[in-house]
Order: C-alpha cells, then sequence, then structure tokens
C-alpha cells in the first residue's frame, strides 16, 4: 500500500474527480454490466425528467436514493439495467416555446404551422442533456445516458400506439364531452390530478343574484350565490336540494321578497331602514367582505331583518320557471330557464340554490344533461379555447373570462339583480405548468375509463412495498378510492398523436397499433409519429371509394400517458424484447418524489393494471421535498440556496449523498436543506473513517521500514480465531454490520444505515484502533501485530464493501490502496460482491465491550467532577452489576484496557447490586401508557413503591404482576443510585451509574502513584513534541530528557522505576541528553515547567545509523 495524507490534506473533492477519471479509463459502468450479465435480472424504472430545465437537489435525492439501490442490487449478483431517459412532449415543452415566441392565443399556433412550431419543441427538449449528464455523474451515479430512451423516439411512439390500441380493444377507451379542468394559458384541458397540483389562496368576487319567479304573487325570486361571476351569462338552470326546508322571506325595510334554503337565510344581507323602500327584487346591494366562506353575520341577525312568509320543501320548487339574467340563450327558453333538483348541493355555503352553466362546471353539466335542458349535441360552450367570450356573448365578446368579471357584476347592478357584493378568500387551483387559474369547461375529450378498474387497482396496489408505508397506505389508497375516468387527450401539437382515423360521416373509426399497420392500410411511408408527419395521412374507407376517407382526429396524448407507458415503451414492447419484459415485469422498483403519487406513480397503476393486469413495480421509495435552509421553497430568484454544484466542489459528492440520505426526506418528509450539514458528514463521518484507514497503511508501512517483510494480510478464516478479545470484538461488530445494512437494504429502508454506520466508525476508531495503539504498532511483537493490522485491514475492507453503493468515490480511494496487499482483488470495490457474514456474531462480547465504554465514560464523569485528570493516577475502581458474564469479562479480557484507559491500578467487580447502591424502579412511561391507558396511573404508583426486595425478585423472575398487569423488564426502568459506604467521604470515594451499570472510584491520594503519573505526564509532554514538530508515525526519531530541577534525584528515580513504560508508550528509549552527539539534527526542543513541580527539558533529534537508540538496545 502507498502513504497517505494526513487527514486535514485529504482534499474529498479532487480524490471524487480522480475516481471519475480512473472509472472512465476502464469504464466501470460497463464492466459491472458485463461481470454480471447472466445474473438475474433486478428491473428498475427510472421515471423521466424534463431537459428543458437543470437538475436541482430533488433530482439529486432521487437519483442518489436509486443509485444506492441499483449498485447494492449489483453487488448482491443482480444484472441491473440502467437508462437514463427524458420526457420530451407536452406542455412543459410547449409552454416554453410559447413563451419564446410569444404566442398568447391558439389561432397563432396554427398560423405559425404545426410542423414549424413542433420543429421549435424539438430544438429546445434536450437543450441540457450534457450538463444533466455532467451533474448527474458527478454525483456518483451510474446509468447510461449513450443509450438513453426519450419519449419523443418513433419506437418509444409505437409502443404507446400499441398500449392504447390495447385498450381500445378491451373496450377501456371512451370519448366524449365533458366538463374538465382547463389551462386557459396552455389552452387544453389537464386531468384531474394535474389540477390538484398547484392551489393558491385567492380572493374572488363573491355575488348573490336575484332570478325573479315568473307567476309569483309576492314578485320574490330566488336568491344564489356564485364566486364565478362570469359563468352567469351562460347560467340555464337553478339547482335545489329536494330535501332541504326553503323560506320566502321578505326584507323589513326594503319590503325585497326572497326564496332561500331556512338555513342559510342568514347569508341575506340585512339592510337598515330607507326613507323610500321598494317592492320586488331590483335594488342595490350591500358590499361585504368575507374569508374562506361566505358566512359571516352583520350585527342585525337575519331575523330582524326578514320576516318569513311561508315554508316549503325544495321538491315543490321543481320545474319553476325564472327570468334569465341575459338574453343571450333564449332558444333554450321552453326547457331552460326553471329549478331543477339534485343532492349535490349543500347548506355549508351559498343560499342552498346553485346556479348552472353546463359548459362550465361538472355538476352543472351532469344535472342539466339528467334534466334535459341541454344535450351533448346543443351544448353551446361560450367561450374560447384561450378562455375568452365567444361572440355569442356580444356585451363581452372578446374579453378573458375572469378580466369580465366586474363588468358582469355592475351589469348585474344595472339590471337590478345583484343581492350582495364581496370578497371571498379560497385556495383556487392554478395550471401547474402556465401557473394561470384553471376554469372547468365543457371540452370533446378522449378518457381511460378508469373508474371501472377501481376494485383491481386497490388490489394491485397492496401487491406493492413502499417506504414509508402510510404514503400507499393513506395518500395513494385514498387517491385510488376516488379514481376518476382519466382524460388522456389534449388538443395541443407536440406529443404522441392519438392514433385515431375517422371517416368524414363519423360511422367508421379505427385505431392504429404500429408504424407497420398504418403503412400498410395507407400506404404511406412513416419514417416520424408526430403530427406533422403523420397528421396529412389518410386511411382509405373499408366500406368502399364512395364513402372517402378516415382522417386522424387532431388530440395528442397527455404527456402522463407517454411516461406511464415507460415500462415497455423503453425497450420497444411488444416489438422488442417480448420474452425480457414479459419475463421481469412487474419491475423490481421505482422510486420519486412524494408528488408522484397522483402523477407518475398513478399513470404506471392504472396502465399497467389496465394492461397487464398487474401492478407495475414491487417496491417503491418515495422521497419528500427539500426546501431553502429557511424551511422555505428552494427559489433562483430569492438564491435561498447553495447550488448542488458549489455543494460537491466544497465538500464532495458523497458528503451530500449521506445527508441526504440520512435525512426524513426519504421518507417523504421535508429537509431543510443545511450546508454545514453537509460539511457535518465530512468531519463526523468520512474524516474518522480516513483516520482509521491512514493509521492501518501507516503502522503497515512501518514495518518495511522497520525492515521486516512487506505487510500481507493474513487470510479472513484465520483472524476469526484470534484469541485478542477487541479481534473477537470488531469481528463481530463488522458482521453485525454487515447483517444490519444487508437486512435494511433489502426493506428498502436506507436512512437506517447512516447512524448505525456512524456509530461503527466511532467503535472502530475510538475502541479498537485506540485500544490496540500498542499492538498496531509493533510493541507487543510482529505476530500480533500483524494479527491486529490485518483484522483491521479485514474490517476496513469489509465496511468499505457494505458502504460502496452510498460512497463509491471515498470506498473506492481506500479500496484501491488496499487491494495493491491483496493478490486477485477486482479492478473496482463495484466489482465486488456484497459481503456475507462469516462466522458467527458474538452478542455476548459486543454488549460486554459497550458496557466497559459505559464503564469508562462513567468513570471519566466521575474524574471530571473532582478535578483528577486521567494523568492522575488512581488507586482502584469497583463495578457493579448483576450480570455475572459480564462481570467476568470486565475482570479478565477486558480488564487491560479499562485500567490502562482510565488509569487506574486495580479493579474488582461485584455482582450484589445493593453494596454501593439503592435500586428503584420507574415505570416506561413510553411503551405503558398506550396499553394501559387509564391504569397507568394506578400502575405507576405501585411501580414507584416497590421495594429494594420486590425488585430484585422481579429482576430474578423478570416480570412481575402489578393491578393484575405482567409487567416484563422492557417495561420497568431499574435506576441504580450511588450509595456511599459508612465512613467515606465525598473527596474519598463517589460513584456513577446509568441505570444499568454502577462505577465507584477510590479517590484518597496515594504516594505510590506518583511515579506513575509524572511518568504519564513526561510521556504525553513528549507525544505532543512529536505532534507539533509534524513528525509521522513512520518517523524514527531519538528523544532525549534533561532535568532542570536542582535535585535531579526525585525525577530521576522516576524515569528508573517507569522505564519500561515509557519505553512502550513512545516506542524508543528515553535517552539522557548527557549522550546526544555534538552534531545532532535537533528537529523540535521544548521546556516544560511546573510539572509535579518539576522542569526539563525534551529533545527530539533526528535518528541516524549506529544511533544512541539501537545502542541503547543492545545494551
Amino acid at each position: 500500500m502507498e502513504e497517505v495524507c494526513e487527514g486535514k490534506d485529504f482534499c474529498f473533492p479532487s480524490q471524487e474527480e480522480q475516481i471519475l477519471s480512473y472509472w472512465h479509463q476502464i469504464d466501470a459502468f460497463k464492466g459491472q454490466l458485463d461481470r454480471t450479465q447472466n445474473m438475474p435480472e433486478f428491473v428498475f424504472y427510472d421515471g423521466p425528467p424534463f431537459a428543458t430545465g437543470l437538475p436541482h437537489y430533488g433530482h439529486i435525492l432521487t437519483g442518489t436514493v436509486k443509485d444506492v439501490i441499483t449498485r447494492y442490487k449489483s453487488m448482491t449478483g443482480h444484472h441491473v439495467t440502467r437508462r437514463f431517459g427524458w420526457d420530451c412532449h407536452g406542455l412543459p415543452v410547449e409552454r416554453e416555446i410559447d413563451m419564446k415566441l410569444g404566442i398568447m392565443r391558439r389561432q397563432q399556433n396554427l398560423d405559425m404551422g404545426i410542423e414549424k412550431y413542433n420543429e421549435e419543441c424539438r430544438s429546445i427538449v434536450t437543450r441540457y442533456v450534457d450538463e444533466w449528464e455532467k451533474i448527474v455523474t458527478r454525483t456518483g451515479r451510474w446509468i447510461d445516458f449513450k443509450q438513453d430512451y426519450k419519449t419523443m423516439d418513433l419506437k418509444f411512439m409505437e409502443s404507446v400506439w400499441w398500449a392504447f390500441s390495447e385498450l381500445y380493444k378491451n373496450n377501456l377507451i371512451t370519448n366524449g364531452l365533458k366538463v374538465m379542468p382547463y389551462s386557459t394559458g396552455c389552452k387544453t384541458q389537464i386531468s384531474n390530478f394535474e389540477a390538484g397540483e398547484n392551489y393558491k389562496n385567492v380572493s374572488d368576487p363573491e355575488i348573490m343574484v336575484a332570478f325573479p319567479i315568473v307567476g309569483d304573487p309576492d314578485n320574490a325570486a330566488f336568491v344564489a350565490w356564485t364566486t364565478t361571476p362570469w359563468t352567469l351569462p351562460s347560467n340555464l338552470a337553478l339547482c335545489v336540494n329536494a330535501k332541504f326546508v326553503y323560506v320566502k322571506v321578505r326584507n323589513k325595510y326594503s319590503r325585497k321578497i326572497y326564496v332561500v334554503a331556512e338555513s342559510r337565510l342568514s347569508e341575506l344581507p340585512t339592510e337598515k331602514p330607507k326613507s323610500n323602500s321598494s317592492k320586488g327584487p331590483s335594488g342595490d346591494s350591500k358590499k361585504s367582505k368575507s374569508k374562506g366562506s361566505s358566512g359571516e353575520k352583520t350585527k342585525d341577525s337575519a331575523a330582524d331583518s326578514f320576516e318569513v312568509l311561508e315554508k316549503f320543501s325544495g321538491a315543490s320548487l321543481i320545474g319553476k320557471k325564472y327570468e334569465p339574467l341575459f338574453n343571450y340563450f333564449l332558444e333554450f327558453s321552453d326547457v331552460a330557464f326553471r329549478v331543477i333538483a339534485d343532492n349535490y348541493v349543500k347548506d355549508d355555503s351559498g343560499t342552498g340554490i346553485v346556479h348552472c352553466a353546463p359548459a362550465f362546471g361538472e355538476d352543472d353539466f351532469r344535472v342539466c344533461t339528467k334534466n334535459q335542458i341541454i344535450n351533448k349535441e346543443n351544448l353551446i360552450v361560450a367561450v374560447d379555447e384561450d378562455g375568452c367570450f365567444t361572440e355569442k356573448i356580444a356585451d363581452f365578446s372578446g374579453r378573458y373570462v375572469k378580466d369580465a368579471d366586474k363588468d358582469i357584476i355592475e351589469a348585474l347592478r344595472a339590471k337590478g339583480r345583484l343581492v350582495k357584493h364581496g370578497t371571498f378568500t379560497h385556495p383556487y387551483p392554478f395550471c401547474w405548468r402556465s401557473d394561470t387559474p384553471l376554469i372547468y369547461r365543457a371540452v370533446p375529450s378522449w378518457f381511460l375509463r378508469a373508474e371501472i378498474l377501481k376494485e383491481q387497482l386497490l388490489e394491485n396496489n397492496k401487491q406493492t412495498y413502499w417506504v414509508p408505508g402510510y404514503v400507499k397506505d393513506k395518500r395513494f389508497h385514498n387517491w385510488l378510492e376516488n379514481v376518476r375516468d382519466w382524460s388522456i387527450s389534449r388538443t395541443r401539437f407536440w406529443g404522441t398523436p392519438i392514433p385515431v382515423w375517422i371517416s368524414e360521416d363519423g360511422e367508421e373509426e379505427i385505431v392504429i397499433d404500429s408504424v407497420a399497420t398504418l403503412e400498410r392500410l395507407s400506404g404511406a411511408k412513416v419514417s416520424d409519429l408526430h403530427r406533422h408527419n403523420i397528421d396529412h395521412i389518410t386511411v382509405p374507407s373499408a366500406r368502399g371509394p364512395e364513402f372517402g376517407v378516415l382522417r386522424r382526429i387532431d388530440d395528442v396524448f397527455d404527456c402522463w400517458f407517454e411516461s406511464g407507458s415507460m415500462p415497455y415503451a423503453y425497450i420497444h414492447y411488444p416489438f422488442e424484447n417480448k420474452e425480457l419484459f414479459e419475463k421481469n415485469f412487474p419491475g423490481d422498483f421505482v422510486a420519486e418524489g412524494i408528488d408522484q403519487t397522483r402523477g407518475w406513480f398513478y399513470t404506471l397503476m392504472v396502465l399497467s393494471t389496465a394492461l397487464f393486469k398487474k401492478p407495475p413495480f414491487r417496491n417503491l421509495i418515495c422521497t419528500g421535498h427539500v426546501l431553502a435552509e429557511d424551511g422555505k421553497k428552494m427559489s433562483k430568484r430569492l438564491k435561498n440556496y447553495p447550488s448542488p454544484t458549489e455543494v460537491i466542489n466544497n465538500y464532495g459528492a458523497d458528503a451530500l449523498r449521506l445527508y441526504l440520505v440520512n435525512s426524513p426526506v426519504v421518507q417523504a418528509g421535508t429537509l431543510d436543506f443545511k450546508k454545514h450539514g453537509v460539511f457535518g458528514v465530512v468531519k463526523d463521518v468520512l474524516l474518522p473513517w480516513y483516520n482509521g484507514y491512514r493509521f492501518l497503511v501507516q503502522n503497515a508501512k512501518r514495518l518495511e521500514y522497520e525492515g521486516s517483510a512487506p505487510f500481507v494480510p493474513i487470510a479472513a478464516t484465520a483472524l476469526q480465531k484470534s484469541s485478542n478479545v477487541l479481534d473477537q470484538w470488531i469481528n463481530s461488530a463488522t458482521r453485525s454490520l454487515v447483517h444490519f445494512v444487508g437486512e435494511k437494504m433489502d426493506a428498502y429502508l436506507l436512512y437506517t444505515v447512516v447512524p448505525y454506520l456512524l456509530k461503527f466508525i466511532d467503535n472502530l476508531t475510538n475502541i479498537y484502533v485506540r485500544f490496540n495503539r500498542k499492538r498496531l504498532k509493533g510493541r507487543t511483537g510482529e505476530e500480533d501485530c500483524r494479527m491486529a493490522l490485518s483484522t483491521l485491514y479485514n474490517v476496513l475492507l469489509t465496511s468499505c464493501k457494505v458502504m460502496a453503493p452510498f460512497t463509491p468515490f471515498f470506498t473506492e480511494v481506500l479500496y484501491q490502496n488496499m487491494r495493491k496487499v491483496s493478490d486477485g482483488a477486482e479492478e473496482s470495490i463495484h466489482y465486488c460482491s456484497f459481503p456475507r457474514e462469516e462466522g458467527k456474531r458474538v452478542e455476548r462480547i459486543e454488549e460486554s465491550v459497550t458496557r466497559m465504554m459505559k464503564i469508562i465514560d462513567l468513570a471519566r464523569n466521575i474524574r471530571d467532577r473532582h478535578n483528577k485528570p486521567l494523568k492522575t493516577p488512581l488507586r482502584g475502581m469497583v463495578v457493579v452489576h448483576p450480570d455475572e458474564d459480564f462481570l467476568d469479562d470486565i475482570a479478565g479480557k477486558l480488564r487491560e484496557y479499562v485500567l490502562e484507559e482510565l488509569n487506574i491500578r486495580s479493579l474488582v467487580t461485584c455482582k450484589d447490586t445493593l453494596q454501593y447502591a439503592s435500586v428503584r424502579a420507574e415505570p416506561d412511561f413510553s411503551v405503558l401508557g398506550e396499553r394501559l391507558g387509564k391504569s397507568m396511573r394506578a400502575v405507576a404508583k405501585e411501580v414507584k413503591a416497590m421495594s429494594q426486595e420486590d425488585i430484585l425478585a422481579f429482576e430474578k423472575a423478570g416480570e412481575v404482576i402489578i393491578a393484575t398487569h405482567c409487567l416484563k423488564p422492557t417495561d420497568i426502568k431499574l435506576l441504580r443510585e450511588f450509595k456511599r459506604p459508612d465512613g467515606m467521604t465525598n473527596k474519598e470515594m463517589d460513584g456513577a451509574g446509568d441505570g444499568d451499570v454502577l462505577v465507584v472510584l477510590d479517590l484518597r491520594p496515594d504516594e505510590s502513584l506518583f511515579e506513575a503519573g509524572v511518568a504519564r505526564e513526561v510521556v504525553n509532554r513528549i507525544q505532543k513534541s512529536r505532534k507539533k514538530a509534524g513528525l509521522k508515525l513512520t518517523d524514527m526519531v531519538e528523544v532525549y530528557f534533561e532535568s532542570l530541577d536542582e535535585d535531579k534525584s526525585v525525577i530521576q528515580q522516576v524515569l528508573n522505576s517507569q522505564e519500561n513504560y515509557i519505553k512502550d508508550a513512545i516506542g524508543s528509549p528515553l535517552l539522557s541528553s548527557d549522550s546526544m552527539p555534538i552534531h545532532a539534527e535537533v528537529i523540535c526542543e521544548e521546556v516544560f515547567r511546573g510539572i509535579y513541580n518539576m522542569s526539563f527539558k525534551i529533545s527530539l533529534v533526528r535518528a541516524a545509523k549506529g544511533n544512541a537508540t539501537l545502542a541503547s538496545y543492545a545494551g
């Protein structure tokens, strides 16, 4: 292995760049695919993004999740094809072109020409492909950009045609007029699930309008409420609820007479007395404001302002005629302008009377059709594709509907029809692409009949596994429960054309399932399936020449239909790869953001269920949203987040990957992105890991410098037989790491891995390396040193393989150096198999070492309380615990580590927990609360009252019955508190416990410990001098000591008695300054004063052959 630099000099980003070059040099990704070619397929579906924008943290997040899983699956014996995909069609692309060319109205598209417009769209769909590839590759993701798929490719589009034709054959396609969410910005209908993507709180006008009842003896008027005044010119009916009670009321002051639901009477405006009141429905209105509803009451109650003239049922109002608001639709007078009834009318808002404009409301259309006011043939949609009134609405023709609200209200006021006018703040849907308000508008559309698939959709959802599970069981399940027929057509230009050809008389309709079929039926040669290349192609009528030809309909597919077809379309099924697809469908894994529950996840599920009666995938990870540090949405305009490139250049891609994976965002939560959080990963995870690796390399190189044979790791099977307890422990802990990570990765629980890794690395560096320094540095003999180094090598190599999917760069860096001492090692760590659990885990020794560290921490706490630094030796300690096995381990295998780490002379164990402690019981409320409910208080009281004898009996039996409830050790916390022996003061003896183990320290001074304390201080100063001089572990130096005291006998006595300790600690004898050669090269020289009231000088001298150190060893 080659020497490595210090952690402070290790640049993660530049090392990653070098690894990228190495991967490119060996074509590593292809190499991995080639090596796994004959292994079982693991099918991963990559949702296609649009390449019209640059990747952001959301893309990097899902890309990292995908890369971690697919790398892991490759290492566990699978062939994982990974092809990048691009969403090329649809509104995102068209919207950009419209903005670029200043297109505001649909006619401008047609005037420009579909061919020119589509080629403009084609020109931008791959605008940022190079930038995407650069950023995705830099994050460490392995995916094939050369063999990418695009939804605009002919093969992909042909598979989409096939899918549609199959749905059509199975009677799952229908077409007709339906009121749909409509984007006036994009000039097309959108799906119901798209309509829910972008709600905003807006203030809309709310008005109450009078509709005089024809022939009413009191000149009464129905009052209806609306927040869409622009729909009133198209009013054809009023709808009531037949079950409601309605009232005819007269205003006591204005004498106006209205009909409303009794439960909504309070919503009518109150009026104060006027000098000249008028009868009838005409007159001015009061203006009001409301937020969230129209239900704010005025100071005067309705009861004070109105008198009830009559009560009647809603059913009795059915058929009553009223005077139209406008005269635009008088041709419908025979059947329209009457009252109808339906249960969709509610009494939680408005007046209990709903105005119906059937072209602009789903329920309006339904009830007006049901009551034969209109039908699909005679419905007039008086708003065009751009959202402007047609000539039918003569007074407002050409006006954008939302802009016309004010003038419509004023027209109603002038007619005396305005009862109330105010504003209403409520959530309102906006187009997810153009960010313009949606309207509902009747449009002809093609539908996939998803509603009849509901039960099968719900069943298929049950067959899938999601992380987190609640998104599947709640959010997605609820969405499927309310599934609606899916409008799959768009009245646009840049998309896959819907392959339906219809005769001029509408009697003949065919669906084309392939390019070959179209060529055969039309006689034309087809090389591209976009509108401008096929709209001119006609198909002769099968009924004969006299019936003319069939022409394609104008619509294109919703781009969600295309992305939902990805599992088969990207491999051109069924025209190619038939066996590959059918053998490996459903796919094994997908991962995208939580917003895709109503997007890609939904369309995948609908199409898969409709075509194959199966779910489209087996496993899914749903990610959340990455927000700016302040919890707000990341904004380029506000510049409230660092760019991904900046973060990667500063800290490296591995750190960013671990930061994202170790956050709530991989559990569909949110992450407030903090740059220093990425730095925290470098500091807390990667650097300690690197330092453990560096320590291995340094000591392996030391063997060579000392003239020994180069380091070659001992076989892993031999390492399992090591008699050293910490070797046994770290080997077992490594097997636990392999088991844990494998188990969690198989369950797709990525977020559990990093905390476990962090603890493992902490244990490796702060327990194994720290406590084994003597062995690793060769102070216990070369054979033992090689065993320890080999163990460390094996642990680091195994941990690198385990973590390779998470940190592909860093693990490759370490692996490339470590593989130099291992014959037959793979060319890349990513060609290696995921480690297997070799040997058995020794849970007892893992638990004992964990407790040992608790003991050390508790003892350090006692030292800190009494200002006794570790350099001060103490007489002894007592470890108190009821577990004999643990006490045996502490008093036996682990004893020397505890004593040396804590600088204590003796250690005794005590099984009698009451000798040094009192014990009390506390109920674990977090465990028992939900289980016991109301009984919790009584049980808690009895648990707290348990005597020492009761507690000991409970410990022995493992359970206790309290208030008829059987409590186990997991239900009760046993807290041991130190009880000082009689005759001892706090300064002489102190203890500390954590509820499990108790540590007692003897703090009494002892002159016999003086010499050990001085020696420890001398060693400490020597080590600090080495560090100050910038010496490496392998740098050999001679250490000279000179006493500066008048009486040198005291320090000399210490050096004589502690000679072996000092020699072991610094790796060489401590030499007298008198023996320093005259021409010695002094590297560092320092004077220390006041150390146990003594002063001395330390000199570090460059070692030379025939030096004093070697002479001392020889002597």
